[in-house]
Protein backbone atom coordinates (compact mmCIF):
# COMPACT_ATOMS: atom_id res chain seq x y z
CA UNK A 1 0.00 0.00 0.00
CA UNK A 2 1.37 3.39 -0.93
CA UNK A 3 2.02 5.81 1.68
CA UNK A 4 1.42 9.50 0.89
CA UNK A 5 3.29 12.56 2.36
CA UNK A 6 0.59 15.57 2.63
CA UNK A 7 1.96 19.42 2.11
CA UNK A 8 0.87 20.18 5.45
CA UNK A 9 3.14 16.84 7.19
CA UNK A 10 6.38 18.14 4.50
CA UNK A 11 5.84 21.73 5.92
CA UNK A 12 6.49 20.59 9.97
CA UNK A 13 9.10 18.46 9.04
CA UNK A 14 11.19 21.10 7.23
CA UNK A 15 10.57 23.71 10.25
CA UNK A 16 11.79 21.33 12.86
CA UNK A 17 15.01 20.24 10.35
CA UNK A 18 15.99 24.38 10.47
CA UNK A 19 15.42 24.75 13.90
CA UNK A 20 17.57 21.91 14.87
CA UNK A 21 20.31 23.02 12.32
CA UNK A 22 19.58 26.71 13.87
CA UNK A 23 20.64 25.31 17.51
CA UNK A 24 23.69 23.78 16.47
CA UNK A 25 24.91 26.97 15.15
CA UNK A 26 24.07 28.80 18.16
CA UNK A 27 25.91 26.52 20.62
CA UNK A 28 29.12 26.88 18.07
CA UNK A 29 28.89 30.37 18.45
CA UNK A 30 28.84 30.06 22.06
CA UNK A 31 31.83 27.82 22.26
CA UNK A 32 33.74 30.06 19.39
CA UNK A 33 33.16 33.60 21.94
CA UNK A 34 34.37 31.20 25.23
CA UNK A 35 37.27 30.25 23.26
CA UNK A 36 38.00 33.74 21.94
CA UNK A 37 37.87 35.36 25.08
CA UNK A 38 40.47 38.44 25.63
CA UNK A 39 43.88 37.65 27.69
CA UNK A 40 42.68 38.27 31.57
CA UNK A 41 45.16 41.22 33.30
CA UNK A 42 46.81 39.93 35.78
CA UNK A 43 49.93 41.11 38.09
CA UNK A 44 52.62 38.29 37.46
CA UNK A 45 55.92 38.05 39.81
CA UNK A 46 58.68 36.08 38.57
CA UNK A 47 59.92 34.13 41.25
CA UNK A 48 63.90 34.88 42.57
CA UNK A 49 65.39 33.67 45.78
CA UNK A 50 66.17 36.05 48.78
CA UNK A 51 66.58 36.68 52.11
CA UNK A 52 62.96 36.95 54.19
CA UNK A 53 62.94 38.85 57.82
CA UNK A 54 60.21 37.81 59.68
CA UNK A 55 59.34 38.37 63.88
CA UNK A 56 58.58 35.11 65.77
CA UNK A 57 57.36 35.58 69.60
CA UNK A 58 57.19 33.11 72.26
CA UNK A 59 55.68 32.84 75.76
CA UNK A 60 57.98 33.29 78.87
CA UNK A 61 58.10 34.28 82.42
CA UNK A 62 60.55 37.59 83.49
CA UNK A 63 62.85 36.47 85.98
CA UNK A 64 65.56 38.71 87.87
CA UNK A 65 68.84 37.40 87.46
CA UNK A 66 70.42 39.13 90.00
CA UNK A 67 67.73 38.39 92.99
CA UNK A 68 69.83 37.71 95.95
CA UNK A 69 68.41 36.22 99.35
CA UNK A 70 70.03 37.47 102.45
CA UNK A 71 70.89 34.88 104.81
CA UNK A 72 72.67 35.65 108.53
CA UNK A 73 76.16 34.78 108.93
CA UNK A 74 76.55 35.18 112.61
CA UNK A 75 74.69 33.84 115.99
CA UNK A 76 72.77 36.52 117.79
CA UNK A 77 69.97 39.09 118.74
CA UNK A 78 68.10 41.13 115.70
CA UNK A 79 68.96 44.41 117.34
CA UNK A 80 67.22 46.58 114.36
CA UNK A 81 65.53 46.73 111.24
CA UNK A 82 67.21 49.96 108.67
CA UNK A 83 64.41 49.51 106.35
CA UNK A 84 60.61 49.19 105.41
CA UNK A 85 59.44 46.18 103.35
CA UNK A 86 58.76 46.97 99.64
CA UNK A 87 61.80 49.98 99.39
CA UNK A 88 64.06 50.29 97.21
CA UNK A 89 67.34 49.75 98.85
CA UNK A 90 70.81 50.72 97.19
CA UNK A 91 74.00 48.67 96.95
CA UNK A 92 75.63 48.51 100.64
CA UNK A 93 73.13 49.98 102.33
CA UNK A 94 72.82 49.21 106.23
CA UNK A 95 69.91 46.79 106.51
CA UNK A 96 69.99 44.56 109.74
CA UNK A 97 72.42 44.89 113.41
CA UNK A 98 72.64 41.80 114.84
CA UNK A 99 74.50 42.92 118.14
CA UNK A 100 77.07 44.75 116.34
CA UNK A 101 78.10 45.73 120.39
CA UNK A 102 78.81 41.97 120.95
CA UNK A 103 81.26 41.28 118.24
CA UNK A 104 83.11 44.76 118.64
CA UNK A 105 84.03 43.47 122.22
CA UNK A 106 85.22 40.56 120.69
CA UNK A 107 87.65 42.21 118.26
CA UNK A 108 88.45 44.34 120.95
CA UNK A 109 89.39 41.02 122.98
CA UNK A 110 91.38 39.49 120.34
CA UNK A 111 93.57 43.04 119.69
CA UNK A 112 94.87 42.23 123.15
CA UNK A 113 95.38 38.42 122.94
CA UNK A 114 97.46 39.85 119.90
CA UNK A 115 99.61 42.33 122.23
CA UNK A 116 99.78 39.23 124.79
CA UNK A 117 101.13 37.28 121.90
CA UNK A 118 103.59 39.41 120.67
CA UNK A 119 104.64 39.82 124.46
CA UNK A 120 105.46 36.43 124.81
CA UNK A 121 107.01 36.46 121.32
CA UNK A 122 109.55 39.05 122.86
CA UNK A 123 110.39 37.76 125.76
CA UNK A 124 111.16 34.40 123.67
CA UNK A 125 113.45 35.83 121.23
CA UNK A 126 115.62 37.49 124.09
CA UNK A 127 115.98 33.99 125.65
CA UNK A 128 116.92 32.28 122.76
CA UNK A 129 119.41 34.84 121.78
CA UNK A 130 121.19 34.62 125.56
CA UNK A 131 121.57 30.84 125.30
CA UNK A 132 123.13 31.13 122.01
CA UNK A 133 125.58 33.18 123.02
CA UNK A 134 126.13 31.27 126.20
CA UNK A 135 125.76 27.81 124.38
CA UNK A 136 128.82 29.22 121.90
CA UNK A 137 130.82 29.74 125.29
CA UNK A 138 130.20 26.23 126.34
CA UNK A 139 127.86 27.53 129.38
CA UNK A 140 124.84 25.88 128.25
CA UNK A 141 124.05 22.92 127.23
CA UNK A 142 122.59 22.16 123.91
CA UNK A 143 119.26 21.10 125.16
CA UNK A 144 118.82 24.17 126.85
CA UNK A 145 119.47 25.95 123.82
CA UNK A 146 117.12 23.96 121.45
CA UNK A 147 114.28 24.38 124.34
CA UNK A 148 115.18 28.35 124.41
CA UNK A 149 114.49 27.99 120.31
CA UNK A 150 111.20 25.86 120.34
CA UNK A 151 110.08 28.37 123.17
CA UNK A 152 110.80 31.59 120.44
CA UNK A 153 108.78 29.34 117.82
CA UNK A 154 106.21 28.71 119.97
CA UNK A 155 105.50 32.04 120.78
CA UNK A 156 106.06 33.52 117.05
CA UNK A 157 102.79 30.65 116.41
CA UNK A 158 100.50 31.79 118.71
CA UNK A 159 101.13 35.43 117.82
CA UNK A 160 99.89 34.16 114.06
CA UNK A 161 96.99 32.31 115.77
CA UNK A 162 95.61 35.22 117.71
CA UNK A 163 95.98 37.38 114.57
CA UNK A 164 93.48 34.86 112.55
CA UNK A 165 91.31 35.26 115.35
CA UNK A 166 91.43 38.81 115.13
CA UNK A 167 90.63 38.34 111.95
CA UNK A 168 87.71 35.64 112.31
CA UNK A 169 86.27 38.27 115.01
CA UNK A 170 86.12 41.34 112.92
CA UNK A 171 85.11 39.44 109.97
CA UNK A 172 81.70 38.49 112.20
CA UNK A 173 81.43 42.04 113.11
CA UNK A 174 81.39 42.87 109.68
CA UNK A 175 78.03 40.14 109.27
CA UNK A 176 76.70 42.01 112.35
CA UNK A 177 75.55 44.23 110.21
CA UNK A 178 73.95 42.93 107.33
CA UNK A 179 74.02 45.47 103.67
CA UNK A 180 72.47 45.14 100.94
CA UNK A 181 74.96 42.95 97.84
CA UNK A 182 72.67 44.47 94.86
CA UNK A 183 70.42 47.60 94.47
CA UNK A 184 66.56 46.34 94.26
CA UNK A 185 63.01 45.89 95.82
CA UNK A 186 63.25 44.46 99.09
CA UNK A 187 60.41 41.99 100.34
CA UNK A 188 59.11 41.56 103.68
CA UNK A 189 61.34 40.94 106.59
CA UNK A 190 61.52 36.79 107.95
CA UNK A 191 62.67 37.82 111.06
CA UNK A 192 60.84 40.08 113.97
CA UNK A 193 63.04 42.63 115.71
CA UNK A 194 64.30 40.77 119.07
CA UNK A 195 64.26 37.46 117.68
CA UNK A 196 67.65 35.06 117.78
CA UNK A 197 68.77 34.78 114.59
CA UNK A 198 71.26 31.58 113.77
CA UNK A 199 73.90 31.34 111.21
CA UNK A 200 72.18 30.37 107.47
CA UNK A 201 68.45 31.85 108.76
CA UNK A 202 66.80 34.12 105.96
CA UNK A 203 66.16 37.45 106.96
CA UNK A 204 64.75 39.15 103.39
CA UNK A 205 64.94 38.62 99.56
CA UNK A 206 66.09 41.92 97.66
CA UNK A 207 64.85 42.04 93.51
CA UNK A 208 66.52 43.90 91.20
CA UNK A 209 64.02 45.45 88.81
CA UNK A 210 66.21 46.93 86.18
CA UNK A 211 66.94 45.22 83.92
CA UNK A 212 65.20 42.00 83.65
CA UNK A 213 65.68 38.83 82.04
CA UNK A 214 63.61 36.45 79.58
CA UNK A 215 64.78 32.86 79.39
CA UNK A 216 62.67 31.61 76.25
CA UNK A 217 62.84 28.37 73.95
CA UNK A 218 63.55 28.29 70.79
CA UNK A 219 62.18 25.80 68.09
CA UNK A 220 65.29 24.65 66.43
CA UNK A 221 64.75 25.56 63.06
CA UNK A 222 64.72 29.62 64.61
CA UNK A 223 68.00 28.74 66.68
CA UNK A 224 70.16 27.44 63.36
CA UNK A 225 68.45 30.32 61.59
CA UNK A 226 69.54 32.59 64.48
CA UNK A 227 72.81 31.14 64.98
CA UNK A 228 73.46 31.76 61.34
CA UNK A 229 72.66 35.29 61.45
CA UNK A 230 74.86 36.09 64.06
CA UNK A 231 77.90 34.90 62.03
CA UNK A 232 77.31 37.86 60.59
CA UNK A 233 78.15 41.08 62.33
CA UNK A 234 76.13 42.98 59.93
CA UNK A 235 73.11 41.16 60.46
CA UNK A 236 73.72 40.93 64.14
CA UNK A 237 73.00 44.92 64.20
CA UNK A 238 69.88 44.14 62.83
CA UNK A 239 68.47 41.45 65.51
CA UNK A 240 66.34 43.34 67.97
CA UNK A 241 64.36 41.68 70.79
CA UNK A 242 60.88 43.26 72.57
CA UNK A 243 58.85 42.66 75.44
CA UNK A 244 55.13 42.62 74.92
CA UNK A 245 52.64 42.06 78.37
CA UNK A 246 50.05 39.65 77.72
CA UNK A 247 47.43 42.58 77.40
CA UNK A 248 49.72 44.16 74.74
CA UNK A 249 49.31 47.18 76.49
CA UNK A 250 53.07 47.64 77.53
CA UNK A 251 56.66 47.21 76.27
CA UNK A 252 60.19 47.33 76.37
CA UNK A 253 62.91 47.11 74.07
CA UNK A 254 65.70 44.52 74.79
CA UNK A 255 68.82 42.83 72.95
CA UNK A 256 69.51 38.89 72.52
CA UNK A 257 72.20 37.99 75.56
CA UNK A 258 72.67 34.49 75.25
CA UNK A 259 72.13 31.37 72.82
CA UNK A 260 72.36 27.56 73.69
CA UNK A 261 74.57 25.15 72.06
CA UNK A 262 72.60 22.27 72.94
CA UNK A 263 68.89 21.26 71.22
CA UNK A 264 66.77 19.49 74.12
CA UNK A 265 65.81 16.38 72.84
CA UNK A 266 62.15 16.18 74.45
CA UNK A 267 61.25 19.22 73.18
CA UNK A 268 63.61 19.96 70.00
CA UNK A 269 64.46 23.21 71.78
CA UNK A 270 66.88 25.92 72.39
CA UNK A 271 66.79 27.68 75.23
CA UNK A 272 67.91 31.16 74.48
CA UNK A 273 67.97 34.58 76.76
CA UNK A 274 67.22 38.27 76.40
CA UNK A 275 67.99 41.38 79.03
CA UNK A 276 65.28 44.29 78.73
CA UNK A 277 66.00 47.64 80.30
CA UNK A 278 63.19 48.56 83.03
CA UNK A 279 64.12 51.87 84.53
CA UNK A 280 60.72 52.73 85.60
CA UNK A 281 59.68 49.10 86.84
CA UNK A 282 56.96 48.56 84.03
CA UNK A 283 57.45 45.00 84.53
CA UNK A 284 57.78 42.72 87.21
CA UNK A 285 59.95 39.10 88.05
CA UNK A 286 57.35 36.44 87.73
CA UNK A 287 55.22 38.42 85.12
CA UNK A 288 53.99 36.40 82.19
CA UNK A 289 55.31 37.57 78.84
CA UNK A 290 55.31 37.57 75.10
CA UNK A 291 58.99 37.74 73.58
CA UNK A 292 59.34 38.89 70.41
CA UNK A 293 62.33 38.04 68.31
CA UNK A 294 62.76 40.65 65.23
CA UNK A 295 64.04 40.64 61.82
CA UNK A 296 64.93 36.68 62.06
CA UNK A 297 65.81 35.91 59.00
CA UNK A 298 65.45 33.00 56.35
CA UNK A 299 68.21 32.99 54.10
CA UNK A 300 67.91 31.96 50.16
CA UNK A 301 64.37 31.41 50.12
CA UNK A 302 61.14 31.32 47.76
CA UNK A 303 58.30 34.14 48.64
CA UNK A 304 54.95 34.78 47.17
CA UNK A 305 52.53 37.31 48.05
CA UNK A 306 49.78 35.24 50.65
CA UNK A 307 46.98 36.54 48.33
CA UNK A 308 48.47 34.25 45.80
CA UNK A 309 47.96 31.12 47.38
CA UNK A 310 44.79 29.25 46.98
CA UNK A 311 43.24 26.13 48.15
CA UNK A 312 43.12 22.99 45.86
CA UNK A 313 42.31 19.32 45.66
CA UNK A 314 46.11 18.32 46.61
CA UNK A 315 46.36 21.34 49.28
CA UNK A 316 47.68 24.41 48.72
CA UNK A 317 48.69 25.67 45.35
CA UNK A 318 49.31 28.62 43.14
CA UNK A 319 48.80 29.27 39.66
CA UNK A 320 51.92 29.72 36.90
CA UNK A 321 51.77 31.18 33.82
CA UNK A 322 53.42 28.39 30.99
CA UNK A 323 54.65 29.43 27.60
CA UNK A 324 51.77 30.77 25.85
CA UNK A 325 50.51 32.43 29.15
CA UNK A 326 47.92 30.01 30.42
CA UNK A 327 47.62 29.59 34.19
CA UNK A 328 48.48 26.18 35.28
CA UNK A 329 47.74 25.11 39.30
CA UNK A 330 50.90 23.95 40.88
CA UNK A 331 50.51 22.20 44.46
CA UNK A 332 53.54 23.70 47.06
CA UNK A 333 53.97 23.12 50.38
CA UNK A 334 54.28 26.39 52.85
CA UNK A 335 56.81 27.56 54.98
CA UNK A 336 56.77 30.23 57.49
CA UNK A 337 54.57 33.29 56.92
CA UNK A 338 56.16 36.69 57.01
CA UNK A 339 53.64 39.59 56.98
CA UNK A 340 52.21 39.24 53.30
CA UNK A 341 54.89 36.82 52.07
CA UNK A 342 54.05 33.31 52.40
CA UNK A 343 57.47 31.39 52.15
CA UNK A 344 57.24 28.35 49.82
CA UNK A 345 59.29 25.19 50.70
CA UNK A 346 58.93 23.26 47.52
CA UNK A 347 56.72 23.29 44.06
CA UNK A 348 58.34 26.47 43.26
CA UNK A 349 62.00 27.44 41.22
CA UNK A 350 63.52 30.48 40.29
CA UNK A 351 62.39 31.73 36.92
CA UNK A 352 58.66 30.65 37.43
CA UNK A 353 56.16 33.14 36.97
CA UNK A 354 53.41 32.98 39.37
CA UNK A 355 49.87 35.11 39.52
CA UNK A 356 50.27 37.68 42.36
CA UNK A 357 46.52 39.30 42.12
CA UNK A 358 43.21 38.41 43.40
CA UNK A 359 42.94 34.57 41.92
CA UNK A 360 39.87 33.97 42.98
CA UNK A 361 38.08 34.18 39.44
CA UNK A 362 40.98 32.21 37.81
CA UNK A 363 40.74 28.77 36.52
CA UNK A 364 43.53 26.74 35.01
CA UNK A 365 43.91 27.54 31.34
CA UNK A 366 43.11 31.28 31.60
CA UNK A 367 45.16 33.39 29.39
CA UNK A 368 46.54 36.03 31.11
CA UNK A 369 48.24 39.12 30.33
CA UNK A 370 50.85 39.51 32.33
CA UNK A 371 51.02 42.94 34.23
CA UNK A 372 53.71 44.37 36.31
CA UNK A 373 53.15 43.49 40.33
CA UNK A 374 53.35 46.16 42.87
CA UNK A 375 54.46 44.64 46.35
CA UNK A 376 52.59 45.56 49.33
CA UNK A 377 54.52 48.42 50.75
CA UNK A 378 54.30 46.67 54.31
CA UNK A 379 55.74 43.51 52.51
CA UNK A 380 59.44 43.94 54.11
CA UNK A 381 57.89 44.67 57.25
CA UNK A 382 57.73 40.96 58.94
CA UNK A 383 54.89 40.86 61.50
CA UNK A 384 55.01 38.88 64.37
CA UNK A 385 54.54 34.98 63.77
CA UNK A 386 53.53 33.37 67.96
CA UNK A 387 55.78 30.37 67.76
CA UNK A 388 53.23 28.79 69.72
CA UNK A 389 50.31 29.04 67.02
CA UNK A 390 52.21 29.37 63.93
CA UNK A 391 49.00 28.37 61.58
CA UNK A 392 50.27 25.07 60.24
CA UNK A 393 48.59 25.74 56.20
CA UNK A 394 49.70 22.75 54.75
CA UNK A 395 48.10 20.80 56.89
CA UNK A 396 44.98 22.45 57.22
CA UNK A 397 44.58 22.19 53.84
CA UNK A 398 45.31 19.00 53.49
CA UNK A 399 42.41 17.84 56.19
CA UNK A 400 40.12 20.03 54.34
Amino acid sequence: MMCRITPLIMSALLVATLSACSGDDGAQNTQAQKSEAPPRPMPVMTIQKKDIPLNRTYASKLRSDEEVTLVSRVVGTLEARHFEPGDIVAKGQLLYSIEPDRYQATVHEREADIESAKAELYRAQRDAERFKRLLSQNSVSRQDYDQAEADRRTAAAKVSQAEAALASAQLDLEYASVTAPVGGRISLSEVNLGNLVNSGDELATITPLNPLEVRFQLPQKDAFELRHQLGNDQAVSEIKTRLNSRDSQRHLDGHLKFLGSRVNEGTSTVQASAIFDNPEATFLPGQFVRVSVQNLKRFNVIAVPEDAITQGLMGPQVYVLDDENKARARTVQLGDLAGHQQIIVEGLKEGDRVLAGDIAAIEPGTTIEPQAYTPKSDTSKAESQDSSAQPNKAKQAGDA
